[in-house]
Order: C-alpha cells, then sequence, then structure tokens
C-alpha cells in the first residue's frame, strides 16, 4: 500500500502539470464562472438534543473503559487549574488530552481513544449523570444557603460542586470535614445508590458511609473536596464516587480546557445522508416560493482533501496558491460530470465486474470505492465505457457459485457481523474490545501470533442441548425396538428418516433413536401418573424405548441433611424393591404393570391424588399383580423381603445416583437421549420432534448407522453427569468478570493466593481455577468451604482451588480465628498433601460446630484450638507451629486483610457483601442462602468452563514458544494464572457466534489485501461494492485503515447481470476529524455532510441513514428536502439542513417462561419520582417492545391493571448512556393462581371474526366518528377566530391520526386541519407522526393550536429491525398508517380516525374487481385507506396489530405485492382482520366514483389520475371549490407566523 499512502501525502509534479494543461483546456472549452456559480451544494448537519457536555470529562469516560485506575490517574493529572493553560483553542486542547492519554494507552488503543473523542461517543453517560445531578439537588434537603440562588440566577462558585451523602448536601471543605469526623460514622441507612456505572475510588471501604461528589474535574472547587475524599477513603471513612457534571453557568469557574464543549451544540457523526433521484411522475411539489430564510453558506465545508478523480485539490492548491480560482474551477469541472439515471441494457451487463476492476485497479481501493458508490450516478458513465479484464469477471463468477451474488458479509476476527445492525459506534466498540483484549495479552508476554489465534478462534458451540449421562445399572427399560418381536415387522433401513413424511406422521423404524427415560418418585402423584403415560403410549407402538429411574425423596432428604446417614424404609424404597424383585422373577412388563396398580388400587384410577402411598396400598397391588401366576403366595414373598432385605441396597442405590445427576429437583421429568424435558405426554412428542432433526443430520452424513448404539454416541460424544440448570442455564443468564485488571494492580489479593491443589497434582499445570468467596460467619459459606475440601479430596486433575475468606467486622474471634488458621495453613504448608488433609478435617468440624456470636468466646477458641492440634499431630503438621500462630493471633491485623480483600470481592468484581460465590476462570456462581452448591456441581461447573471457553486457549497457551520471557518463570503456576486470565478476559468478551468460511473464496484477482497477519484485527468481508450496503461498509472499513490498520481481505461481490442501475443515490457518511475544533478559539463546530456539484435539474429526495437506536428529526431546513431541486435555489449556492437526535431507543424481547410471548403486556417507563413517563405493549411478534428514552436513569416496570394483576416483574433499573440505545431481555411469570388467566381477555369476542355483520361495536364507531363531519350547511360557517374557541368545544374528544411528507403535503395538511375543525363542534386532538414534517410546520402548528382551538401531538415509532424494511421513503409512510396502530399511540387512547393527508394514490380503476383481488377477497369489499377509523382497545385486544405485522412480512419479501401497502396489507388481511365498511359518501375519489354521487360527499380524496397524471395541486383547485380558500387562509395564517419568528430563525442558524 506504499502507492495508495503515497499518492495521500503529496502530489507529484509530473500530475501537476497536468492539471496545468487540463486547466488550460477546461477553461478553453467554455467553462464559464457564470456556470460555476451556478453549481450547487448540499450540506447536512445532525446534533443531539441535549445541551453540550465537556470534552475533558467525555475524555475521562472512554479512558476508563479501559481500567477503572485510568480514570482516577486521569483526575490527578487534570484536577490541577493551570493544567492546560498553555492552549487558547479547542483544537489545542484535545490535542492536549490525547497527548496525555497516550502516556496510558499503547497503540492502536490510543488511536481507537482519540477517534472515539471526537465521535462524541461518551457524551450521552455525561447527560445521565447531569440528570442524577438534578435529582440530587431536588431531592436532599440543602445545608447551605448558598444553594438558594440556584431556582433564580443560576447557581454560584459554591454551587459547581457538591458532595450527596444521602441525608444531606455539602459545598465546602468545612462541612465535608465536620460529616467525616462526625455524622459520617452514623447510621446507614438513607445513603444515596451507587449503580454499575458509578466510578468508586480505588479500595473503598465497603461498608463505609457513600458519599457522592458532584463536580468537574478542572473547576476551582473540585480539587480541595477531591482531595479531602481521597484521602478520606484511604482510611477507610469513606465510600466515595465521583460523577463528573459541570452544571450550568459553571463554565467560567473551569480551566482552560475544562469547559471546552460545554457552551455548543453535540454535533454527532457516524451517519450517512442520502440524496435519491426521486421518480415525479406525478409532479407533486409545493409552488410556494421560498421568499424568507437565511443562506448558510460556508467556505470551509468542501472537503478539499477527498480524491476527485484521482487528483487531491488540497495538496494542489497548497503547491500552486495563485492558481485557486482556476483549480477549483477544474475541481467544479470534474465534479459536474453527466448525471445518469438510466443506462441501455447493454451497457449494464458487465458494470459491476467493470466496477470491480475500477476498484482493484486504484491506488487506494478503499477510498476508490467509496468514491464510486457514494457519487454513482456521476460515475457510472464512465464505468461503462471501461475495458474488463476476464480474470477479475471469471474469479468473481467461479466465487458466487459458494456465495449469492450481490450478498455482503462482514466478519471481525472471525465473528460475523450482521451488516443491517452494524454502526460506527457499535464497530468502534468492538474494535476497542479486540485491541484491549489484545492489549492485555501481550501484557502478559503472550506472542503476537498466539493472541491472534485466541482472538480468531472458534468457541465451542453453547448448545441448548444439554445431555445428561445417565447411563448405568439404575435404568430400567420396558422394551427394546432392536430385540422385541413387537417390533419385527417394522422395517430397519435408517434412509427411511430422510423420506419426507405427513406432518405429525411418525417413522416406524426398528432401531433405538429415541431413549426416552422418566425420573421420578413413584410414591408421587406425578409418578403415577407418568407410568400410566408410559404405559399407554407403549401399547400405542410408539416408537420409543420407554425406561425409568426411580428415587425416594424421603432418601434425598435424609442424603441431603444427613450427609448420607442410614435412613428408615419408606413407601418408596418399597416399591423400589418390589419392582426390582417382579422385573427379575417374572418380567419387566409385569414389573410396571404394578408400578399403575399401585395407582388403581389406591384412587380407583379416577385421578392421580396428591395423598401419600401408604404400604398397604402397595402391598395389595403387589399381591394383586401377582396372585394369578406366582410361584409362591405373595403374602410369604413380602415377608421373606422384609426379613432379608432383599433389594434395599440396590433401592438405596438408585435414590443416591438420582441424587449425584441433581434430578431430584425436579421431582418428575424426562430424558430423551439424555436432554432434560417435562414429564407428560405433549412434552415427549415434542422432544422426539426436537430431537428427530439431529439424528437425520447424523444418519445423513453416515456417522449414525444400523449398527450404531445411538444412545452411547450422543452421550459419550457430549454429556455431563451432573444437571443443575443454574449452571447449565442459558449465556444471557450466567455472570462473568474479566481478572487481568485487578492481577495487574500493585499488591493484587491475586498475587497473595496460595492454591490447593488435588493429591499428587501439585505440579500441573491446572487450566481451571476455582476461586472461593467465603462468609465464614455464614452457615451457607461454612458448607460451600468444606464441599471445596471434598471436591479437591474426590482429586479434580485440572482444576486448582483459591480461598477468598471474609467475615463481617463484628464477628466473633472464632471465626476471625478459623481464617487465620485456614489462610496460615495454606500458606505454610500448601505444597504438602498433608495440608488438604488437615483443613479438609477441619473445615468439616467447623461446618458441625458453626457456632452462634453468643457462644461464650473464650470456650470457643478453646474447643477450636483443641481440634486444631488434635489434627496437626494426626496428620503430622508441626503442632508448635499452630501454637505459635495462636498466642501471635491479632484479631485486628485480620480484619485489616479482610478490608483489602473486600475492596476486591465487592468493588472489583461486583459481589454483594456477605454473599456466597464460586468464581471460575472469570465466571461467577453465587450460591444463594440456604442453597446447596456440592462437590457435584462444582464437578460440572468446571466440565463445562473447560469445554466452553477454557479448553481452546489452554491449547494455545501449551504450544506457545515463548520469548522474552525468563525460563524458571515458566512454572506450572504461570501458565495455570495466564490460562485463568485470559479466560477471564475472554468470558466478558462480547461477540456474535456465528462465522462464515470466507477462506473458500478465491481471493487472487477479485479482492483487496490489505496488511495481512500483522495487526491484531483481522477484516474478511464480501461487498457488492454498487449496493447500500457497500455504501455503509466502503466508509466504514477506510476507518479502520485509517485508524488501526487492520489486516483485510476484502473479496467484491457485485451482481453480474444488471437489468437496472442498482444505485439511484448520492451518498455521504459523516465522519468526525480535529478539524471539528476550532484553531481560534474554545468553539467546537461539529462535522457534516456536504454534497459538492449536486445536479441542478433532477429532484431529489433527502433521507438521513442513522444508527437503529436513533430517531432524529429535521429541526432546521427552509427547503423542501422531499423535494430538493436546486435549480431553484436562486443565489444561495449551498442548501443546508440540521438534524437532531431527539431520542434513543429502549427495546427488548420479553417472554414468559415455557410460554408464548405474552402479546399485549404493557409496560411503563420513569423515574423513582414519576415512574410513569412512557408507556408501551409487547408484540406477539418476538414479544418486541420499545420505548423512547433520552440518557439517563430509569426504571422498568409493569404498567397498573391487567398487566401487573397477572404478572410478576420487579421494578427493573435501566441505564442509557451511549449513543447505541440499549437492548434488554425480560422474561415475565404468571402470579401463583393466574396461571390460565388470558391477558387479553377476549373471550366474549370469540365469534368476532365471523360476525362481520355485526352492528355492535361497529355502530358506536360509526357514529363516534360522524360527529366530526356533517353535511349541515349550518356547521360550515367560519369559526371565530380566539382563544375562547377551544373551550367552546364541547363533547368528547375526536381524535384524528395523519401522515405527511414534503412541503405540498403539508401544505394539504393544514387544509385538512381547517376542514375538520370547521365541521365539528366537538374538541379535536390531531395526532401525527413527526419523522417527516418539517421545521417550519413543528414551529406553525403551535401557533396554528392556539389560534383555531385544537390539541395535537407528535408521535413516532421507530421502525424494527427484525421487520422487512421498505427502502423508498412513500413506501415507508404509506407502511407508519398501518402497521404499527397499536404501539406509535399511548395506550390511554381509545379510538382515533385516520385522514389522509398526502392523498395516497389510487390506480383509478376497480382492479379488485378481476384477478387475484377477485379470488382472495372473496365477495368482500376491497376498502380504501385514505379515511379510516381504528378502536384501539379492541384492535389492541385482538392483536390485530400482531397478525397485520406477520402478514406484511410474509408478503413484503416479494417485491410485486403489496403496490399500494397501506391499502392492500388491510384488505389481504382482512380474513382474520376484518374491516367494517364505512357508506360510499365517506370518501369520494374523481377516479373511481362518478360526478353525480359528489354532492353527497363527506370527504374528497385528491387521488392521483394514472391515465392524466395531472399534478396534485392543479387537481385539488379543479375538484374542490372550498380548497382555494382553505389554502389561502392557511397560507396567510403560515406566513404571517414565519414573518413574526423571522429573526428567531436566524438566530437559531446562526448558531450552526
Amino acid at each position: 500500500m506504499a502507492a495508495a499512502r503515497g499518492s495521500r501525502s503529496g502530489v507529484s509534479r509530473a500530475a501537476l502539470a497536468l492539471v496545468a494543461a487540463v486547466l488550460v483546456g477546461c477553461l478553453a472549452g467554455g467553462v464559464s464562472a457564470a456556470e460555476i456559480r451556478r453549481q450547487k451544494n448540499v450540506q447536512v448537519a445532525l446534533r443531539a438534543k441535549w445541551a453540550g457536555t465537556p470534552l475533558l470529562l467525555e475524555a475521562n469516560e472512554l479512558l476508563s473503559k479501559e481500567r477503572k485506575d485510568y480514570f482516577w490517574d486521569f483526575v490527578g493529572q487534570w484536577k490541577e487549574l493551570d493544567k492546560g493553560s498553555e492552549c487558547l483553542t479547542a483544537k489545542c486542547c484535545v490535542q492536549k488530552i490525547v497527548e496525555n492519554v497516550r502516556s496510558l494507552l499503547s497503540e492502536p488503543l490510543a488511536s481507537v481513544f482519540e477517534f472515539s473523542l471526537t465521535l462524541r461517543s461518551a457524551s450521552p453517560r455525561l447527560v445521565l449523570y447531569r440528570q442524577l445531578a438534578e435529582e440530587s439537588l431536588s431531592s436532599v434537603p440543602v445545608k447551605d444557603d448558598a444553594l438558594e440562588q440556584i431556582p433564580g440566577n443560576g447557581p454560584v462558585e459554591e454551587t459547581c460542586c457538591w458532595v450527596d451523602t444521602g441525608s444531606t448536601l455539602l459545598f465546602n471543605p468545612a462541612d465535608l470535614h465536620k460529616w467525616l469526623e462526625g455524622s459520617g460514622k452514623g447510621d446507614s441507612t438513607g445513603q444515596p445508590e451507587l449503580f454499575d456505572f458509578d466510578h468508586v475510588y480505588p479500595r473503598s471501604n465497603i461498608t463505609a458511609p457513600v458519599a457522592i461528589f458532584y463536580g468537574a474535574v478542572g473547576t476551582k472547587c473540585f480539587k480541595e473536596l477531591h482531595v479531602h475524599l481521597a484521602e478520606a477513603s484511604k482510611q477507610g471513612k469513606v465510600r466515595y464516587a465521583l460523577r463528573p457534571v459541570l452544571p450550568s453557568g459553571c463554565q467560567a469557574s473551569s480551566s482552560f480546557c475544562g469547559s471546552i464543549g460545554a457552551a455548543d451544540a453535540v454535533t454527532l457523526s457516524g451517519y450517512g445522508v442520502e440524496l435519491a433521484l426521486k421518480n415525479m411522475e406525478y409532479k407533486a411539489m409545493d409552488d410556494t416560493a421560498i421568499k424568507k430564510g437565511v443562506a448558510l453558506e460556508d467556505p470551509k465545508t468542501e472537503d478539499l482533501s477527498q480524491e476527485v478523480r484521482g487528483f487531491i485539490f488540497s495538496k494542489i492548491l497548497e503547491r500552486k496558491p495563485e492558481l485557486n480560482a482556476e483549480i477549483m474551477a477544474f475541481r467544479d469541472s470534474l465534479l459536474s460530470s453527466t448525471v445518469s439515471d438510466t443506462l441501455e441494457v447493454w451497457e449494464l451487463k458487465d458494470l459491476g465486474h467493470q466496477t470491480a476492476q475500477r476498484i482493484l485497479h486504484a491506488s487506494d481501493p478503499l477510498q476508490s470505492m467509496q468514491e464510486i458508490n457514494q457519487n454513482f450516478p456521476s460515475i457510472v458513465s464512465s464505468l461503462s465505457r471501461m475495458k474488463l479484464d476476464d480474470s477479475i469477471k471469471d474469479e468473481i463468477i467461479a466465487n458466487q457459485r459458494m456465495v449469492p451474488p450481490g450478498k455482503s458479509l462482514m466478519a471481525l476476527n472471525g465473528a460475523l457481523i450482521n451488516i443491517e445492525d452494524l454502526d460506527l459506534y457499535l464497530l468502534m466498540d468492538m474494535v476497542r474490545e479486540e485491541l484491549s483484549l489484545a492489549d492485555q495479552f501481550i501484557r502478559l508476554k503472550l506472542p503476537q501470533n498466539a493472541v491472534h489465534k485466541i482472538l480468531s478462534a472458534a468457541l465451542p458451540a453453547e448448545s441448548n442441548s444439554f445431555r445428561v449421562d445417565f447411563r448405568g445399572s439404575h435404568v430400567h427399560y420396558l422394551n427394546n425396538l432392536e430385540e422385541d418381536a413387537l417390533y419385527k415387522r417394522w422395517r430397519s433401513n435408517l434412509q427411511e428418516l430422510l423420506m419426507p413424511v405427513y406432518p405429525g406422521q411418525m417413522r416406524y423404524i426398528r432401531k433405538n433413536l429415541f431413549h426416552a427415560v422418566y425420573v421420578f418418585d413413584p410414591a408421587s402423584a406425578c409418578g403415577a401418573e407418568t407410568i400410566d403415560m408410559i404405559l399407554s403410549m407403549h401399547q400405542d407402538n410408539v416408537p420409543v424405548r420407554f425406561g425409568v429411574i426411580m428415587y425416594s425423596s424421603r432418601v434425598i432428604n435424609v442424603i441431603e441433611e444427613n450427609d448420607g446417614s442410614k435412613s428408615e424404609e419408606d413407601t418408596s424404597t418399597l416399591i423400589m424393591r418390589l419392582f426390582l424383585y417382579i422385573k427379575e422373577t417374572y418380567s419387566t412388563q409385569l414389573a410396571f404393570q404394578f408400578l399403575s396398580d399401585i395407582h388403581s388400587s389406591r384412587s380407583g384410577g379416577d385421578d392421580y391424588s396428591e395423598e401419600p402411598v401408604e404400604a398397604h396400598h402397595v402391598e395389595e397391588a403387589f399381591v394383586d399383580s401377582l396372585l394369578s401366576g406366582a410361584k409362591s403366595h405373595p403374602q410369604d414373598v413380602l415377608l421373606k423381603l422384609q426379613k432379608e432385605n432383599l433389594y434395599k441396597q440396590e433401592a438405596e442405590e438408585n435414590s443416591r445416583f438420582v441424587h449425584k445427576l441433581g434430578l431430584y429437583k425436579l421431582q418428575c421429568c424426562l430424558l430423551m437421549n439424555g436432554l432434560v424435558h417435562e414429564s407428560n405426554e405433549d412434552a415427549t412428542m415434542n422432544a422426539m420432534n426436537d430431537e428427530l432433526p439431529r439424528i437425520q443430520e447424523q444418519v445423513y452424513y453416515g456417522h449414525i448407522q444400523s449398527h450404531t448404539d445411538v444412545l452411547e454416541k450422543f452421550l459419550s460424544e457430549s454429556s455431563y453427569k451432573r444437571y443443575n440448570p443454574s449452571i447449565t442455564g442459558k449465556s444471557t443468564e450466567k455472570r462473568f468478570v474479566s481478572l487481568f485488571a485487578s492481577y495487574h494492580q500493585e499488591d493484587s489479593v491475586l498475587h497473595d493466593i496460595n492454591y490447593l491443589h488435588s493429591h499428587g497434582t501439585t505440579d500441573d499445570v491446572k487450566p481451571v481455577t476455582h476461586l472461593f468467596a467465603v462468609d465464614l460467619s455464614s452457615k451457607t459459606g461454612t458448607k460451600l468451604l468444606h464441599e471445596a475440601m471434598r471436591y479437591l479430596m474426590d482429586g479434580p486433575n485440572r482444576a486448582r482451588v483459591g480461598l477468598l475468606l471474609y467475615a463481617r467486622r463484628d464477628s466473633v474471634s472464632t471465626i476471625l480465628l478459623m481464617k487465620d488458621i485456614i489462610d496460615r495453613t495454606i500458606s505454610s504448608f500448601s505444597n504438602t498433601e498433608k495440608a488438604l488433609n488437615f483443613l479438609h478435617g477441619l473445615c468439616k468440624f467447623y461446618e458441625g460446630q458453626h457456632m452462634a456470636a453468643s457462644s461464650a468466646v473464650g470456650d470457643s477458641i478453646s474447643t477450636i484450638m483443641d481440634k486444631v492440634y488434635s489434627l496437626a499431630a494426626e496428620i503430622a503438621l508441626p503442632v508448635d507451629d499452630y501454637r505459635a500462630w495462636l498466642t501471635s493471633f491479632s484479631a485486628d491485623t485480620v480484619l485489616k486483610g479482610i478490608d483489602k480483600l473486600s475492596d476486591f470481592l465487592f468493588g472489583q468484581l461486583g459481589l454483594e457483601f456477605g454473599s456466597n460465590a464460586v468464581i471460575t476462570n472469570g465466571r461467577i456462581f453465587v450460591v444463594g442462602e440456604g442453597g446447596s452448591f456440592l462437590t457435584d456441581d462444582l464437578g460440572l461447573l468446571e466440565s463445562m468452563e473447560y469445554e466452553l471457553r477454557t479448553k481452546y486457549i489452554h491449547e494455545i497457551i501449551e504450544e506457545v514458544e515463548w520469548t522474552g520471557v525468563d525460563p524458571d518463570y515458566l512454572t506450572s503456576k504461570f501458565y495455570s494464572d495466564i490460562t485463568m486470565l485470559v479466560s477471564s478476559s475472554m468470558s466478558v468478551r462480547e461477540r456474535p457466534s456465528e462465522r462464515a468460511h470466507f477462506e473458500i473464496l478465491n481471493a487472487e484477482h477479485s479482492a483487496i489485501k490489505l496488511n495481512i497477519m500483522n495487526s491484531s484485527i483481522h477484516i474478511d468481508a464480501v461487498i457488492d461494492p454498487l449496493s447500500p450496503a457497500g455504501q455503509k461498509i466502503s466508509p466504514l472499513l477506510r476507518i479502520l485503515w485509517r485508524w488501526i490498520q487492520p489486516s483485510m481481505r476484502i473479496v467484491l461481490n457485485p451482481i453480474s447481470s444488471l437489468a437496472d442501475l442498482p444505485l439511484k443515490n448520492y451518498y455521504r457518511f459523516v465522519l468526525p476529524s480535529m478539524d471539528d475544533f476550532s484553531s481560534t478559539d474554545y468553539s467546537v463546530h461539529g462535522p457534516k455532510a456536504f454534497f459538492s456539484n449536486m445536479p441542478l435539474s433532477k429532484t431529489l429526495t433527502m433521507n438521513i441513514d442513522v444508527p437503529e437506536p436513533w430517531l432524529v428529526e429535521p429541526v432546521v431546513a427552509i427547503h423542501d428536502l422531499d423535494n430538493i431541486l436546486l435549480e431553484n435555489l436562486g443565489d444561495v449556492r449551498t442548501l443546508q439542513a440540521v438534524f437532531e437526535l431527539e431520542v434513543l431507543l429502549l427495546t427488548g424481547h420479553c417472554m414468559e417462561k415455557d410460554r408464548e410471548p405474552p402479546r399485549g403486556l404493557q409496560f411503563i417507563l420513569g423515574t423513582k419520582q414519576r415512574p410513569h413517563l412512557v408507556d408501551t405493549l409487547v408484540m406477539a411478534n418476538l414479544g418486541y417492545w420499545q420505548m423512547k428514552v433520552s440518557p439517563g436513569v430509569w426504571y422498568l416496570q409493569l404498567a397498573p391493571g391487567r398487566s401487573a394483576d397477572l404478572y410478576e416483574l420487579p421494578s427493573k433499573l435501566v441505564a442509557i448512556d451511549s449513543l447505541r440505545g440499549k437492548l434488554i431481555h425480560i422474561e415475565v411469570q404468571k402470579k401463583k393462581g393466574k396461571e390460565h388467566e388470558d391477558l387479553l381477555n377476549a373471550a366474549d369476542d370469540n365469534h368476532f371474526q365471523e360476525k362481520t355483520d355485526n352492528k355492535g361495536w361497529n355502530t358506536n364507531l360509526l357514529k363516534w366518528a360522524s360527529s366530526f363531519i356533517s353535511g349541515d350547511a349550518s356547521l360550515k360557517k367560519k369559526a371565530e377566530k380566539n382563544t375562547a374557541l377551544k373551550d367552546a368545544r364541547q363533547g368528547e374528544a375526536i381524535n384524528i391520526f395523519s401522515v405527511a411528507s414534503g412541503h405540498l403535503y403539508e401544505r394539504f395538511l393544514k387544509i385538512m386541519i381547517l376542514s375538520v375543525l370547521k365541521n365539528t363542534q366537538r374538541p379535536v386532538k390531531f395526532w401525527f407522526i413527526k419523522n417527516y414534517l418539517s421545521p417550519q410546520f413543528k414551529d406553525v402548528l403551535p401557533h396554528m393550536a392556539q389560534e383555531y382551538g385544537f390539541e395535537y401531538e407528535l408521535i413516532t415509532y421507530k421502525w424494527p429491525t427484525w421487520l422487512h424494511k421498505q427502502k423508498e421513503k412513500q413506501r415507508i409512510i404509506w407502511a407508519y398508517k398501518i402497521l404499527f396502530l397499536d404501539v406509535i399511540f399511548p395506550l390511554s387512547l381509545r379510538k382515533v380516525i385516520f385522514v389522509d393527508a398526502d392523498q395516497i394514490e389510487m390506480d383509478g380503476y376497480r382492479f379488485w374487481k378481476q384477478g387475484f383481488w377477485k379470488d382472495h377477497l372473496r365477495g368482500r369489499p376491497y376498502h380504501i385507506s385514505a379515511l379510516y377509523v381504528v378502536d384501539l382497545a379492541k384492535f389492541r385486544q385482538t392483536a390485530a396489530g400482531d397478525n397485520l405485522r406477520v402478514v406484511y412480512e410474509t408478503l413484503s419479501k416479494d417485491p410485486n405485492s403489496l403496490s399500494n401497502l397501506d391499502q392492500d396489507l388491510p384488505n389481504y388481511a382482512q380474513h382474520s382482520v376484518p374491516i367494517f365498511s364505512l357508506p360510499q359518501e365517506w370518501l369520494w375519489c374523481e377516479s373511481w366514483c362518478g360526478n353525480a354521487t359528489k354532492a353527497r360527499a363527506k370527504t374528497i380524496d385528491l387521488c392521483n389520475n394514472p391515465m392524466t397524471k395531472e399534478p396534485k395541486l392543479q387537481g385539488a383547485k379543479r375538484i374542490v371549490p372550498e380548497w382555494v380558500d382553505f389554502d389561502s387562509e392557511a397560507r396567510q395564517f403560515t406566513a404571517r407566523i414565519l414573518g413574526e419568528n423571522a429573526e428567531i430563525a436566524e438566530v437559531h442558524f446562526s448558531t450552526l
């Protein structure tokens, strides 16, 4: 890439000479100055809605992502007021900040930091702190009188910093000092809440009072308060947290660089802007001239560093400044190429291959690709004339045998990225995470090639199919499909599994493919039910091998409580003993029948009683079962069994086996080839259906053949000998933490740990490390400690154990003494096997003798020491050492060690004080109070973590050839530590699990290859450069190449044979740079999208391509952004628009445990003081829900009413602190006793869909809607315009919904508003979708509402990512009319009328009378969507919105369907979502209604006429007599309002 870099770094003399020659020809050819002046540009900016945030504080937030300690290092560097005093400009300050950070971060992390800072990606976090600061000021009593000035004239200097203690606010060091010495030691109740994102001072005392400092580094008041709090924190007096906030008005008290960015709008980047060539078939443009406005000329907006046809004009101008005018004229000439929106068929044939060739032959392929796909209409002509290289074409075609033509894919270090969801902020987070991991591993001395292997390795698939290995003698099978005579006539050909069958049809193959083994207590009701089900299914010849494993619940309880001591005979054990006797003496079938007879003898077979089975029921069933064919009298057999204890040991072993498996917690369950399911018949059939595809796949690939033991194969390949769903559960439920930062701290706890090993393995490498965090003062903790010793005694050979023992500060001396003895034993004797034996004995004793705090301390210590001495003597450890330790024992010394440990456990790992946990290679497993965590669970945890997250890392590390490491350091502990640290860091890595095999694609001629294998980041991509995805990915790849120089392999994959131009738009991706920061003052300008020399006579429409979590709207735009015609700009050279990021999205998926998503479930979101600020409901579609939020701390909960009555969900804290919004998954469950109640409660509407002639709610709606339109002439008189008009309207409010885009349709919208208001005396509220409304309309609307007396609300809903997206703006608007009616309005709104403002197009023919629509409608009418009424309550109750979205998703993927989306969709779906017809006079359209009916029309739709293509305005004036008067009134009102606010608009613009 030397050539590419050279082309950016300078311009050769030959190039200058060429420019000079071309300039002469260009100017001689007639490019006049007048024509150059006519060339027009478009500029777009996007800013955040919130007030500016300081760059200095943003920088520290970014830095804290790398390491928490860096945050405090940065505070230490910048707390001095004279820091940055040499900087007098914003650019200097930013450069100074970056320079400081480079002293902490290595490359390329420092470059990523610099780029992220210019992106302003940390701004939302500061907005969140600002919200908490405002709540702090408003919710806590003020101690200082100075704060009284805040509400009025803004804060005085003292209010720029304060400390919140939960009970008071402290504003100066004197008050803080007094609190620290006095009240700080008091009651901890009422303390302020700390969050995960808070910056807590290192090693703060976890039990000390909390003090939250609100202030900004660099302000006059910051340093002194910070120094006081930091010192107090070191002394353990306070738990100090800093929330960086620069309150409004405090900028003047800040240091030189402290307020940079705070006074300016946060102008964002990382989004795309599209100018699409618009189809103007119907000429839907407003003819109103722009009479007022400000030309936002900005001579600095043209980016001259961008290459234009091979020339970089910034470099040329540096060399030849005297030719400025001529050079710029030449540049404008190059950019004003002929714009093409059509090509001949033969010109399209190889266009994709020609584009690929142009890119691959360029000196900078990435830049060339971006230039082509972002200026395609101006470049396409030259591309189509290129001579094609067949080698490129042939390779592209060959690759397209493996990847579909036009498909775009991208992977980061092997992980496939969803391009649809990808945005710059997500990409930079992913890249930063990868680079941070690489940096950590390199610090551990791992070589670069090992780092690359670890980061690129494919992780083992974490399957949901968790198999339990139940093999053994405890399973009793009822049948055997391979051997029993019953199945001899069945076929044995496994290939029949691959043959198609009817849904639900079973395959009868003489092979044990499905092993259904049921685990239950035979004396339980579910056990009885299970047995009857097994016999029934067996009798029905279900092709399954049935088996049972039985256990006694009472024996299990004895094992749990008394550590396996002998138990008394119980009914369950008796049943198992008799079962075994019958099976061995008679037959298996008779034994199973005996189990069923027990239930029959007890209840007569009617139901399954929960009453306990008694011994006489069992004996009666036994006698009845054997009476007919008994070899001896059954009563004699019973006596013999009881006397000789026959089968008693086997029965008890059954229970021990089930206990070891952990399945007893489920009471009754099914193991389908080891997979755990419920034990009913439906679950059995579903389990078969789930397992079938896995078996079919194995048969297809030849891995299962006629001789294969299927069960043996599955369980030997992937199974565990323990079931514990809290260990094996979903990944989303597991908690992980990286140990790297803690390990690299000075005096780290991890350096103090002496690990324990099983006997004989001390010198072996241990890839798995268990750290036990144990509260010695709790019963759960002591039991966990004992289990840890048992686990080691069992002899694991790939795991080691580290003990982190702590206790409460008020613990009795005996507990502290126990910790001291254990710690000293491990530190002195951990390398000897004797230590493990000693600790096992001591922990067993301590668990059994767990002493209460009220015990006599002296006696307890004496008892413990006697046991210690005797154990030491017994195991041959030096007793004198223990006597010396007792003499030197100091509780204070032990407590100091606990303080250090507490910071690690509770400050760094985030555990709750008092909890007991196992941290396994970074995975945190918390043992609940009173819960059991046994040796077998530890074994399961070890196995899972090793197989899924550690094995591949361990294997890579074992093969490393170390360089620069002292061979003496390469001990087993060194390898074990490295594996633990790398595994823990990788466990917190967020990355997709999907991968693609890019290596199979040919890349010799058709791929861009850069910096291969010389970076920690590797990008694989397949890109169609002439696609929307290509437009989006190209700039992202250039960013990565510029900032971090990754290795890249980009295979070009254009569509080989095009039928139309693939791109009909111009595209710009907005990126930040250092030039956004002023080099003359402290201001921050922000990045902009700039389109140079756009076509003058083509109508363009602007679209903003923003990250999915953003909801933006235009706030400054003089011109119609839907219909941009640059030749109408007049003297203005640059059309300018400013958009605003209004809100971010909080989205999620809600599921009900083991059920379908709870559709219709309602959520509310707000603060603690105002819990209901926004609301939404859950869709049936994936359980999706969406809310619009700003950065801050919010609380999500169930809405009051039926949702909260039926379901349980604790209030959930949601922190919105990034520009990526938030996606959360929620699982709810019904309250006890409410399991069978229906949330929607539509039982009385069961026949609703069939009764399409129903006159009930339809008639009521019609009456309600009729009240806003009347044919009575008396209501058409002009109403008086005064402020009392709104109050004069009486009755139930009418809610009217509409959507418009573009100045013309907004003009129609105003006319619609006037026509509605003058035809009703009811109160009216309008609901408008705000996404596409112009700034002018939104400025006029509040004045219009006041003038004419109506209410309005602007609403919006972000298109869900999972729903098929429309590409054209018009079709998106159509979709908004119908797809989100159930969720776009507040839940309190019950009814709404849609009135069409933009006059949805009609074909003008009654197309529904023939063809497809005639067949599909089957006599139902085809309805027009220009006017409709929605009963939102019924709409939500019947899940109509969900049904419409399902139909839409099915149909919309066919480009030939839904041509009139907003009409075709509801008409197609009216079989499931019924439509009730309004009379024809409610909607009259000239194209398909006769003039004879016009006089009776209540509303007129200005539908397009496909025959005449008459423009909208012309048709409106001709068809509607009142239109001219309405239009005139609306235009005069608009002009008056905008005229009154012209000065305001000018001030508004000047802030850009």
